[in-house]
C-alpha cells in the first residue's frame, strides 16, 4: 500500500473460555508486522466501537457454547442485532471477515459464528473474506492457522477496493453507483478441517509475523526408539525441517510473592455467573457393581435452607479443585514447594506489548501460590500453541527446546495433535517430559485458562423430593499411557468420590492428621438453567426418552416429577411415556432398577432395556443399543413425533450414542414418511427448531 500510515481494521472477539479472545490478540499482534493496526475490543464493549457508522473492515472471531449459543459476551450484541425492525440494507455499508469456533462433537456446530454470520449478510453487510469454521473436536489450528495467513492478503485487497471508491468522486451521492462498478473480490480459501501439507515460503518472501527456525543440529544418536515419533521425539521429514513457528507472546503478568499472613478468599468468590451455595451432601450411593468398567455415584445434596430452585432436566455446576497431590507436584517441578503458601501479588507488567493487557479476572487480589494452582487454574488444560511457543524460551536443553519448537510449529500440526491434544498431556506432562523446562509462575496466569466448575444434571424433582438435590455421575478414568504415565481421575468426579468416601464406606477408618473429620461434606454449587430440557407444558402431549448410562440421570427427575403431578391430579389427562434405556451388563451397570416401580405405577407407560455386552442364546439376535432398539418401534416413535407432535429427548454421550439415536430417527421418519433421505432430515431439523427433539448431550 502506497500509504506511511497504517491502515486501522476493527477486530472484535466474543469469548467464553479464552479461545476467541486468544486467536484475536495473535492477529491483532500479527497485523503490525503487516502494516496494519488492529483495534481490539470484547464484542461485550460496544461504547467502544460502532458498527453503525464503521467504515474501516471488521473482522470477527466467536466462539460458541452450550448447545449452540452464542457465548455470554455475546448475548448483548446478538440481541442487538437481531432487532426485527432493523431495515435489509442497515449495515450495507460494512465490509467483514468471520472466524467461528466450534466443536463438530454438538449438533449445532459453529453456531455462534453462523448466527452472527448469517444475521449480518441478512442487514445487507458485505464479507470481504470467507468465513472460516474452526473445529476443536480435530484441532482448531487446522482452520484458524490457514485463516490468519489468508486474512492479510484480503484485508488489504478490501483497502485498496475502499480507496478505489473513494477516488472514484468527491461527490457524496457519486459514491453507491461508482461502488456498483467496481469488482467485488470474492476469496476462495478451503477451510476444511484435513491435514494440508504446508509449504514453505521462499527465505526471501516469508512473512515477517512467522520467525524462521533454523534446524539444530542436535547430534543424537541413533537407537531403537528413534523409529517412531513420540512426545519427546520425531522422525524425518519433520526432525530435518526448517520450522515455522509462531511469534512470542509477549509476557504481561508480573508476581511477587508477599508473606505467609492473611487468609484465602473462599472460592465461590470466584465465580461470577450468579449466586452460589455451599451445601452439604447428605446421601452417596455407589450405583454400579464392583467388577463394572465405569464407576457410578449418585450424590444427594440438601439446599432446604436456600433459595436454589430448579425444574427436572435443568443442570447446575459444582465448584472443585485441582487434585491436591497434581499441585503439590506442579510445585515441586517448578521449584516453589516452600512458597506454596506464600501469599502473591499479581500485577501488569510495565511496558508490557500485549494489547489491552488486565489483570485476569479469576484470580484474586491476594491470594497464596497454591491457593492459585488448586482453585484458579486449569492445570488439566492442553497447552496450546501459544503457551508451548513460550516454554520453548524456559528450555535450556537444546533437544527438547527443538523439539518444543517442532510441536507449536506449522510443520509439527501433526504431531502437536497426536502427541499433545488427542493425548490429553497437561502442563505436569509437559514438565516431566521436558525436564529443563522451567518457567516462571507468571507464564502459567498468562497460559492456562481459568479453572472451570464442572456441569451435571439434574436427577431428581423439587415437587417430589423438597429441599433436595440429587446427581448422578461416572467417575471419570484416564488410563496411563506412553505420554502420560500415570493414571489419573477426573478433575471433579475424582475430587467427589473422594468427599464422599465416609459416606460410601462408613465402617473405615476415616480420621485426618488433624484427628478427625466431619460428618457432613460439603459442595458449593450454582445454576445453570436450561431454558427448553424441560417436560412438555402440556401434560397430555407424549414424550419419549432416550438415556442410556448416566444418560438416564434428568429422566428420573421428569419421571419423579411426573409421578408426583399424577398423584396431586388425578383429573389430569396425561400422555404415554417412552424410555430406552441401556447399559453393558444387566447385572452390573443397571443403573436404576426401580425403573419398574414407575412403570408399575403408570408413571411410565413403555420401558424398553438392551444390554451391550451380554450375550444371547436366541436365534434372533437381541439389539445391543438403544438406536438399535428405536428401530424396533418406528412405527410408535413416527407416531409420536408426527401424529401426536410428541417430543423425544436424548440424553448421554454425543459421539457413541446421540448421533447414532439422530440416524436412527432419521431411518425411521423415512421409511414412515415414504420420502428419501434428505426430507427425512429435514423433518429432523423442524423437530429441532421446534424444540420437539431436544438434546443433553456431551463429549
Amino acid at each position: 500500500m502506497c500509504c506511511d500510515l497504517k491502515r486501522r481494521f476493527l477486530l472484535l472477539y466474543a469469548t467464553q473460555k479464552g479461545q476467541a479472545k486468544a486467536i484475536a490478540e495473535e492477529i491483532w499482534q500479527q497485523a503490525g508486522a503487516h502494516g496494519l493496526e488492529a483495534d481490539m475490543h470484547c464484542i461485550s464493549e460496544m461504547d467502544k466501537y460502532n458498527l453503525e457508522t464503521e467504515k474501516d473492515p471488521v473482522v470477527i472471531v466467536i466462539s460458541t457454547t452450550g448447545t449452540g449459543d452464542p457465548p455470554d459476551t455475546a448475548r448483548n450484541f446478538v440481541k442487538k442485532l437481531q432487532d426485527t425492525t432493523l431495515p435489509p440494507g442497515h449495515f450495507a455499508h460494512l465490509q467483514y471477515g468471520l472466524l467461528g469456533l466450534g466443536d463438530s462433537e454438538y449438533t449445532f456446530f459453529c453456531n455462534g459464528g453462523k448466527t452472527v454470520d448469517k444475521r449480518l449478510q441478512e442487514l445487507g453487510a458485505q464479507r470481504f473474506y470467507d468465513t472460516g469454521l474452526a473445529d476443536d473436536c480435530v484441532g482448531l489450528e487446522l482452520v484458524v492457522d490457514p485463516w490468519i495467513d489468508g486474512l492479510w492478503l484480503a484485508l488489504k485487497e478490501a483497502f485498496l477496493l475502499q480507496k478505489k471508491k473513494e477516488d472514484m468522486s468527491s461527490v457524496v451521492d457519486a459514491v453507491s453507483s461508482s461502488a456498483c462498478a467496481a469488482p467485488h473480490i470474492v476469496h476462495e480459501l478451503n477451510l476444511s478441517s484435513r491435514l494440508q501439507n504446508v509449504k514453505l515460503e521462499d527465505e526471501g518472501v516469508r512473512s515477517s509475523d512467522v520467525l524462521s527456525q533454523k534446524l539444530v543440529d542436535v547430534n543424537l544418536a541413533a537407537s531403537a526408539r528413534d523409529a517412531e515419533p513420540s512426545l519427546v521425539h520425531s522422525v524425518p521429514p519433520l526432525s530435518q525441517s526448517t520450522l515455522n513457528i509462531p511469534a512470542l507472546p509477549p509476557e504481561y503478568i508480573e508476581v511477587q510473592f508477599q508473606d505467609t499472613h492473611g487468609e484465602n478468599p473462599h472460592p465461590s468468590s470466584l465465580i461470577s455467573e450468579g449466586m452460589t451455595f455451599e451445601v452439604p451432601v447428605t446421601k452417596a450411593i455407589q450405583l454400579t457393581r464392583e467388577d463394572a468398567i465405569k464407576t457410578a455415584l449418585l450424590l444427594e445434596l440438601d439446599i432446604a435452607d436456600t433459595v436454589f430452585d430448579y425444574q427436572p432436566g435443568d443442570a447446575f455446576c459444582v465448584i472443585c479443585p485441582n487434585n491436591i497431590n497434581e499441585v503439590e507436584e506442579l510445585l515441586h517441578v517448578l521449584g516453589l514447594s516452600e512458597k506454596g503458601e506464600y501469599f502473591v501479588s499479581v500485577d501488569i507488567k510495565q511496558g508490557t506489548k500485549k494489547k489491552g493487557a488486565a489483570h485476569p479476572q479469576h484470580i484474586p487480589e491476594r491470594s497464596t501460590l497454591k491457593f492459585i494452582l488448586t482453585w484458579c487454574l486449569e492445570i488439566r488444560a492442553i497447552p496450546k500453541k501459544a503457551f508451548l511457543r513460550a516454554l520453548v524460551e524456559c528450555t535450556s536443553d537444546v533437544g527438547e527446546k527443538r523439539r518444543l519448537q517442532e510441536l507449536c510449529s506449522r510443520q509439527g500440526t501433526s504431531d502437536y495433535a497426536r502427541f499433545v491434544r488427542d493425548s490429553n498431556v497437561c502442563l505436569l506432562d509437559l514438565l516431566h517430559a521436558f525436564p529443563s523446562c522451567k518457567p516462571s509462575f507468571n507464564l502459567l496466569i498468562e497460559h492456562l485458562p481459568r479453572l472451570q466448575a464442572r456441569s451435571y444434571s439434574v436427577s431428581s424433582s423439587n415437587l417430589c423430593q423438597p429441599g433436595k438435590l440429587c446427581f448422578v455421575f461416572n467417575i471419570v478414568e484416564f488410563p496411563a499411557c506412553p505420554t502420560r504415565p500415570i493414571a489419573r481421575k477426573g478433575v471433579c468426579t475424582g475430587w467427589l468420590a473422594e468427599l464422599v468416601a465416609p459416606l460410601l464406606h462408613p465402617n473405615k477408618n476415616t480420621l485426618d492428621t488433624k484427628g478427625g473429620r466431619s460428618s457432613t461434606e460439603k459442595v458449593s454449587i450454582f445454576a445453570r438453567p436450561n431454558n427448553t430440557f424441560h417436560l412438555p407444558a402440556d401434560p397430555s402431549v407424549p414424550f419419549m426418552m432416550v438415556g442410556p448410562g448416566t444418560g438416564i440421570a434428568p429422566f428420573i427427575g421428569f419421571l419423579q416429577h411426573r409421578q408426583k403431578l399424577r398423584e396431586e391430579h388425578p383429573d389430569w389427562e396425561f400422555g404415554e411415556t417412552w424410555l430406552f434405556f441401556g447399559c453393558r451388563h444387566r447385572d452390573r451397570d443397571y443403573l436404576f432398577k426401580q425403573l419398574r416401580c414407575f412403570l408399575e405405577n403408570g408413571t411410565l407407560t413403555h420401558l424398553k432395556v438392551c444390554f451391550s455386552r451380554e450375550s444371547s442364546a436366541a436365534e434372533v439376535a437381541t439389539p445391543k443399543y438403544v438406536q438399535d432398539v428405536l428401530r424396533l418401534y418406528a412405527k410408535e416413535v413416527a407416531r409420536v413425533l408426527l401424529k401426536e407432535r410428541g417430543y423425544f429427548y436424548v440424553c448421554g454421550d454425543k459421539k457413541h450414542m446421540a448421533d447414532g439415536v439422530s440416524d436412527a430417527v432419521v431411518e425411521i421418519l423415512s421409511m414412515e414418511m415414504e420420502a428419501d433421505k434428505l426430507e427425512a432430515m429435514k423433518m429432523l431439523a423442524v423437530l429441532r427448531e421446534a424444540k420437539r427433539y431436544l438434546q443433553d448431550v456431551w463429549s
